[in-house]
């Protein structure tokens, strides 16, 4: 309580009345929805460096698109290039981040990777540096509703976690 949050909506799906009715001041939060990757990932930095803010929501790096892929004609190839442009950016905010000491959450989703036959089929969109940067990662997964009288009031979460760099190994 009493921060100030900026939330760069790359997904353009933010329903401000509905985050209004959970909560959220809507005339204090800072947001912005971005054309391309290199765009949010650049406001991102711009809020974090300027020490201004003291949390920051990306959602999602999946919708990062890269200037590229959106100028470029459908079919295309861009092997890698969200996975070069988070690197690029995440080598150049892990430092603002650790000045500043914002707290920058990057939401993600998983997909499926084509033709795995062992092992874990699911994957998240950006490259592995999400995954090294990461202070913390936590898999959020939808358990079951949560009903009353026939009406679903909500969802239960199972939350794991993936990746804790700040308590020790298998004790929280």
């Amino acid at each position: 309580r009493g921060g100030t949050a900026a939330y760069i909506d790359a997904e353009n799906a933010m329903d401000p009345a509905y985050a209004e009715a959970l909560g959220v001041d809507i005339d204090s939060l800072i947001l912005s929805q971005p054309n391309t990757g290199e765009e949010g990932l650049q406001i991102a930095d711009t809020l974090i460096s300027s020490g201004a803010i003291d949390i920051v929501v990306v959602d999602s790096v999946a919708a990062l698109v890269p200037r590229a892929e959106i100028e470029g004609e459908m079919g295309d190839a861009h092997v890698g290039l969200q996975a070069r442009l988070m690197s690029q950016a995440l080598r150049k905010l892990s430092g603002n981040i650790s000045k500043t000491k914002t707290i920058a959450i990057f939401i993600n989703q998983i997909r499926e990777k084509v033709g795995v036959m062992f092992g874990n089929p699911e994957t998240t969109p950006g490259g592995r540096a999400l995954k090294f940067y990461s202070t913390i990662r936590l898999e959020v997964r939808r358990a079951e509703q949560i009903k009353q009288s026939g009406d679903v009031l909500g969802n239960r979460v199972k939350i794991k976690v993936v990746k804790n760099k700040v308590a020790p190994p298998f004790k929280v």
